[in-house]
């Protein structure tokens, strides 16, 4: 039975996403969400050498943006 390299990002079962299946989920670019990890706003974590944002940190990260312009 042949796999796909890469997991689908739809995928409710992953547990921690690479950057380009978290920015899939978030409708954003590789660079944008990048960019989101790297001032904080996007939780991740390190495994070894790589950079994963767990699944739960994208519903997180829509709701920050939510409670923010709510406040605007």
């Amino acid at each position: 039975m042949p796999t796909a390299p890469y997991a689908d990002a739809a995928d409710p079962s992953l547990v921690l996403l690479t950057v380009e299946e978290a920015a899939r989920r978030l409708s954003v670019g590789r660079t944008t969400c990048f960019a989101l990890v790297r001032s904080g706003e996007l939780e991740s974590v390190t495994v070894g050498r790589l950079r994963r944002i767990p699944a739960d940190a994208i519903p997180a990260f829509a709701n920050s943006l939510r409670t923010v312009h709510r406040a605007a």
